[in-house]
């Protein structure tokens, strides 16, 4: 119940995300909803693989590789689903900082898991 409720408040952030920056775009709330599965997804599959290959550079630059991280793994999304839309990278970086901190925000009212 708790993950769904996650992927809802995530889909939540997407929509008021799109609304706001100027280079995101989504069609609906069901394409909000496929993009916080899809992110999820890769997030738990795709950005390990990156932080370990990346592990030097990360290691280098104190951590903040870890924020371009975020923004390929936007940009993948982009690339997997059809009503989601980024414009570039710096756009995807801006939104991967927004999301993070909306999703902080938001699971901070779930509470514990």
């Amino acid at each position: 119940m708790n993950f769904i409720l996650r992927i809802l408040l995530t889909a939540l952030a997407v929509v008021v995300l799109a609304k706001f920056l100027p280079g995101v775009e989504v069609e609906g709330y069901l394409t909000a909803i496929i993009v916080a599965i899809v992110l999820a997804i890769l997030n738990l599959l795709v950005k390990p693989i990156l932080v370990i290959f990346t592990l030097p550079v990360t290691i280098l630059t104190l951590g903040l590789f870890l924020l371009v991280i975020n923004a390929i793994i936007i940009l993948l999304a982009d690339a997997f689903v059809s009503g989601f839309g980024v414009s570039g990278f710096f756009i995807a970086l801006l939104f991967s900082l927004l999301l993070s901190l909306f999703q902080s925000l938001l699971f901070s009212l779930l509470g514990k898991d």
